[in-house]
């Protein structure tokens, strides 16, 4: 039989592979597996397509004795809680969930960020060294958020540590005790009680609020130890939430690339020279203990923007220009990193910058460490700390429209920074290649003419042979000039485009994060308002998505701040060094010129 489903919400199609779905309507499924959150079916009209997955409800076949849903097909004998009558699974009317964001387009030159990253698999970036062992894997980060006790008593913690947990009392829903995290509870019957009402969770499972943990905090399912130097703080600033500052800001120098080789010769591997200007003790890193802290700080902050690293290349590694190309993306990389408040002070950040090169327990130690790291996940959440008192809270309704207006600028800011770099890209071919040929040829073609002149031996013309000489000598260095140019001006301009596009491409799954966070706020008031579910319990919702809020506010600010620095200093870097060129072009033709005064 077929595949079915049966649309959830109204869908309207706004790319091209997409197709619009119709409340109620059933559609044919080619596949029941989502690709990413999106299925591809045929619509009632015909229309063949992807649409979001958590839009629609597949549709089972009936069988003679139904068999449990699938959903509980682990459940033990005698389960976690009666199943109420058929009649009773009837969906209640509900806000459609975000939308899916689309995968990036093929060739994207970034890899998508969050959970799902994968560190470099390059032979140069091989963890087979001294400074690695096989017992290093980190812990699943998607169970941490429902791995810890409820305990009766407090304050029974070591020093320094607190715990805080999520968890309503009595708890939002009616779960047993050992309930699959991440199964979604059916309705209760129409008769319920005022409190049998719970906020339901997204149909899909892998959707970026979910995975990172998100959607568990929200719901109250998280709870763990916070230490004190865990804690990451938001304040309102003069533009509304922000980052707590650094209270000792540090920068960190990249140098001297150097080939290096181990195994007697056999391997070869560029090391970077690192010197953290609040210890002034150089460290040395490979471009994989780089990739590797990506990874690890990607997953632990969902709602930050962890800057992407420069591009990997299989060949070609060993080369000239890929090593000082990358050293730079490393340099912007690593002043973006110094340069944010909550990233510069990370546990795993300043594990990188001070562990001495040689120490090879020390390094392992605290590898080990970040990777078990327990404040991921729903717990990373309780970490943040905001504002609290008269005035502190937040309009939600605000800041959703302040998130769309962010979420505008930035698909706004990502075709122009790939038409600039485009633009760039091909003009700084130009002048490599035909600007220089150019010039290089009225060069030529002035040489001609003088060695032409040369033949009249007469004296009074060899003032004016040597000038006509030197002009083609000067259309050949400004040729020369034009080459070289890219580099001081064009090229630092598309590795700051680079880095930025990175930022860009983080900042969907960030947005969906808070958007998530909003759905289950507006679905627990319209359960308040049906008598469906107590007040408390909704505004237990709404003060952990203000919390988000806050967050994904303050990630916003501090990106509009980067962004004024960097683009103004590069900006003025340009225009200089744009008047540095053409000075020495005007240098070399009144030179030039100087030389037809004597004839």
């Amino acid at each position: 039989m077929a595949l079915r489903a049966r649309a959830l919400y109204d869908f309207r199609s706004e790319n091209p592979g997409e197709i619009s779905l119709r409340e109620h309507e059933v559609l044919s499924l080619c596949s029941e597996q989502d690709i990413e959150g999106w299925l591809e079916g045929v619509n009632s009209r015909g229309d063949r397509g992807l649409f979001p997955a958590s839009y629609v409800q597949v549709i089972r076949a009936p069988a003679a004795e139904p068999p449990p849903p699938a959903r509980y097909a682990n459940v033990p004998i005698g389960g976690f809680e009666p199943l109420p009558p058929p009649a009773a699974f009837k969906p209640a009317a509900q806000q459609p969930p975000p939308e899916p964001f689309p995968p990036p387009p093929a060739g994207y030159p970034f890899p998508p960020y969050g959970g799902s990253y994968q560190p470099s698999q390059g032979s140069d970036d091989d963890w087979d060294d001294d400074w690695d062992d096989s017992s290093t894997v980190a812990d699943e980060p998607g169970a941490l958020g429902s791995s810890y006790p409820d305990y009766e008593t407090a304050g029974g913690g070591a020093p320094g540590r607190y715990r805080l947990s999520t968890r309503s009392e009595p708890s939002l829903g009616p779960r047993g005790a050992g309930h699959p995290p991440g199964h979604p509870h059916p309705p209760g019957g129409g008769g319920a009680a005022k409190s049998s009402a719970t906020v339901s969770r997204n149909l899909n499972r892998f959707s970026t609020f979910v995975k990172s943990g998100g959607e568990a905090f929200v719901l109250g399912e998280a709870s763990g130890f916070v230490k004190d130097g865990d804690k990451l703080c938001v304040v309102l600033g003069p533009r509304g939430p922000e980052w707590q500052e650094n209270p000792y800001p540090f920068q960190c120098s990249i140098e001297d690339p150097t080939k290096q080789t181990k195994f007697k010769g056999m391997k070869s591997y560029i090391a970077y020279k690192l010197v953290p200007s609040h210890t002034g003790q150089q460290v040395h890193r490979r471009y994989k203990h780089f990739d590797w802290l990506y990874g690890r700080l990607a997953e632990k902050f969902p709602v930050i923007s962890v800057p992407h690293l420069p591009e990997k290349q299989a060949t070609g590694r060993f080369e000239e220009d890929f090593i000082s190309k990358r050293r730079k993306g490393l340099a912007w990389w690593m002043d973006h990193m110094c340069s944010h408040p909550v990233l510069a002070q990370c546990d795993a950040f300043q594990h990188f910058l001070t562990c001495p090169s040689t120490d090879e327990k020390a390094w392992k130690q605290g590898k080990r460490k970040a990777e078990k790291d327990e404040m991921v996940g729903a717990n990373f959440f309780l970490t943040i700390s905001v504002p609290t008192g008269p005035g502190a809270s937040l309009d939600l309704q605000e800041v959703e429209s302040q998130v769309d207006g962010f979420k505008a600028f930035t698909k706004k800011m990502d075709e122009s920074a790939l038409q600039l770099n485009h633009t760039a890209n091909e003009f700084a071919r130009k002048q490599v290649t035909g600007f220089k040929k150019e010039y290089q040829k009225v060069g030529h073609s002035f040489k001609c003419l003088s060695q032409a002149f040369e033949l009249d031996q007469q004296a009074f013309s060899a003032g004016l042979n040597q000038a006509i000489a030197f002009t083609a000598e000067a259309y050949d260095a400004i040729g020369d000039l034009f080459a070289d140019q890219p580099r001081q001006d064009l090229d630092p301009v598309m590795d700051l485009l680079a880095l930025y596009q990175g930022h860009l491409a983080n900042f969907p799954d960030i947005i969906h994060v808070q958007k998530g966070a909003l759905t289950k706020v507006k679905e627990s008031k319209r359960h308040v308002e049906e008598g469906k579910m107590e007040l408390q319990k909704a505004e237990g919702i709404q003060e952990r998505c203000n919390i988000i809020s806050f967050a994904t506010l303050a990630e916003i600010n501090h990106f509009h701040k980067i962004r004024v620095r960097d683009f103004k200093s590069q900006m003025q870097h340009f225009l200089q060094q744009q008047i540095l060129f053409f000075q020495k072009v005007t240098q070399k033709l009144e030179e030039a010129l100087h030389k037809y005064d004597s004839v």
